[in-house]
């Protein structure tokens, strides 16, 4: 039955990941609310942790390389410059699941989703400034890069709201339906 319990959470994790590959709003995804969801339902924290980052990383890999193959002169993508602030914001985001691994609950999921939204902005941004010649390398910079991330930490707010509570929710609700999906 964990088994089980466990391939469904990872099916779920990597159909989010996946989800980034159809068309949406910048930074409107569920990655945020997967990786929460991640460090919520899987119990081996190491793969709760891993789970979420290879989801992320095979879906670089089919944006990096199909989606957006035209801007990388024939050029194969690994890693995109600035992906460990990315991939670092999502396993903060896992580590924050990991709080409500025993008690799943709206409140919690809204609390946990709003903290990691705005890590995840703040944490990237920054990766955008310390990583680029966009803006300057001093506070004056740094404050206009993040005043720029604004319209997408909308997006990002909107999307992890709305994904964490198709994935928690459906989860939740997925449970009382089917014994083998509830812990034991």
């Amino acid at each position: 039955m964990k088994n089980t319990r466990f391939m469904a959470v990872a099916a779920l994790v990597l159909i989010a990941a996946l989800s980034r590959l159809l068309p949406h709003l910048p930074n409107m995804t569920a990655v945020g609310a997967m990786a929460l969801f991640s460090g919520a339902y899987v119990s081996n924290r190491v793969l709760a942790v891993i789970l979420p980052l290879i989801s992320l990383f095979l879906s670089d890999l089919i944006l990096n390389n199909v989606v957006y193959a035209a801007y990388n002169n024939g050029q194969f993508v690994w890693f995109y410059g600035g992906a460990i602030w990315i991939y670092g914001a999502i396993a903060l985001t896992v580590l924050i699941g990991f709080s409500l691994a025993k008690n799943v609950n709206s409140k919690s999921v809204l609390g946990a989703s709003l903290v990691c939204s705005g890590a995840f902005f703040l944490i990237s941004n920054f990766g955008v400034w310390q990583g680029g010649s966009m803006y300057p390398q001093n506070l004056t910079g740094l404050i206009a890069c993040y005043a720029a991330g604004l319209p997408f930490l909308m997006n990002s707010l909107i999307g992890d709201l709305g994904f964490a509570a198709l994935l928690f929710g459906g989860f939740e609700f997925a449970q009382k339906r089917f014994k083998a999906l509830k812990l034991a």
